[in-house]
């Protein structure tokens, strides 16, 4: 199946400017979700991603604090930051059932703005008929910096709803028929009309009898009752490119809970994680390793052998290397997501001092003490801007 890595800017997505105010990231989602919106481009998957895409962003810039922290830490900053209209959290993909929901929170009929006969030109609402799709399942993958390094297949087997075998998702016995609703009479939704001295209001919901999808089955299917589906398992390939992070995801189309009664499917979003490493740490693309060496080493000059994500690599220690000296090898480190190049293997230098020391040792330890070479110079201000230089201050 398609795999999509997706981490964009929220002030990108809407076509907004950082410091803009609450209506200008009104009317730019507006605009966008209008023209994205599921009514408008049926059967459109690309449209559809744009509009749920828009409403996450217009989720978290329109409100305060999910922006302040967002303005501050990026995705990582709304990790556990609330929810919202649909359960969802900042990085977190939600489904299309959510982004309808918000749209129609501020958009819909009687929620300032307009319709979808004035939106859409007469258009179906939400609770047109047809069966609904599955919803979006959410799933975290851990990786280890070497899977990171080059990239990876993972299988990863999920619960979810699957379509019903016996009645092939259809939730009908074998030869029933489907009537139509007669609540909604093959609308999908029902609308209440409402006056007030502001005039007429007019409330469109889904039809609560057939569910929104315009008809009833006279034989309901005895395995999933009428449902189109039950619970079951499937297992799913995701190819993870090189250079994910924490935080990004990778949408897998389809492989969501299947829809009732033969509705489309919902996607899985699959959430990248890292699993700590024992040798390394990563710092953007640069992955950080700490050597640690002798003082004959680091007073003399060694080339030494060092590890990184897919082998070993010599390294030259400069006679005089002073303990947390970063050195650095060019290329050796994670690859970028978007774009050429990688990043590099850093290597922080720290000096190893011996805790038990022969006699002979002892004295030579004493013997360099009172030599010039083992004398530290003055801490004056070009002494310390040096040793901060060398700890990366």
């Amino acid at each position: 199946m398609a795999t999509r890595v997706d981490k964009r800017d929220y002030y990108e997505i809407l076509g907004v400017e950082r410091n803009a105010d609450a209506e200008e990231i009104k009317k730019a989602y507006r605009k966008l979700a209008v023209r994205y919106h599921p009514d408008k481009n049926p059967g459109d998957k690309p449209a559809e991603e744009k509009f749920k895409e828009a409403t996450e962003a217009y989720e978290i810039l329109k409100d305060a604090d999910k922006r302040r922290a967002y303005d501050q830490f990026g995705h990582a900053g709304l990790t556990g930051a609330g929810t919202g209209p649909g359960g969802f959290s900042g990085f977190s993909h939600f489904d299309l059932s959510d982004a309808l929901r918000a749209f129609m929170r501020d958009f819909g009929a009687g929620g300032g703005g307009g319709g979808f006969e004035e939106l859409f030109g007469g258009g179906r609402g939400r609770g047109a008929s047809g069966p609904a799709s599955g919803g979006d399942l959410r799933v975290r993958l851990k990786l280890s910096l070497e899977e990171i390094l080059t990239g990876v297949e993972k299988k990863i087997r999920l619960k979810r709803m699957v379509p019903c075998e016996p009645c092939r998702g259809s939730g009908a016995q074998a030869g029933a028929r489907s009537t139509q609703c007669p609540q909604c009479h093959g609308a999908g939704e029902v609308r209440q009309v409402s006056r007030s001295i502001f005039g007429q209001f007019v409330n469109i919901t889904t039809c609560p009898r057939c569910r929104g999808e315009g008809e009833i089955i006279e034989k309901p299917c005895p395995s999933c009752h009428g449902e189109g589906r039950v619970e079951g398992t499937s297992t799913i390939s995701v190819n993870v490119p090189p250079g994910v992070s924490a935080g990004n995801y990778i949408t897998v189309r389809g492989a969501g809970h299947a829809g009732p009664r033969g509705g489309p499917s919902g996607d899985a979003v699959v959430l990248i994680e890292e699993e700590p490493h024992e040798q390394f740490e990563r710092h953007g693309d640069d992955v950080l390793y700490r050597l640690p060496i002798s003082f004959p080493q680091a007073a003399l000059g060694e080339a030494m052998v060092v590890p990184t994500l897919n082998g070993s690599v010599k390294l030259k220690v400069p006679a005089g290397t002073q303990s947390g000296k970063l050195l650095r090898l060019r290329g050796k480190g994670i690859p970028h997501l978007r774009g050429h190049g990688t990043g590099d293997l850093l290597v922080q230098v720290f000096v190893w001092t011996p805790e038990n020391l022969s006699a002979d040792e002892r004295a030579l330890m004493e013997k360099l003490s009172h030599s010039r070479g083992g004398q530290p110079p003055k801490a004056g201000r070009s002494f310390l801007d040096k040793l901060r230089s060398n700890l990366g201050g």
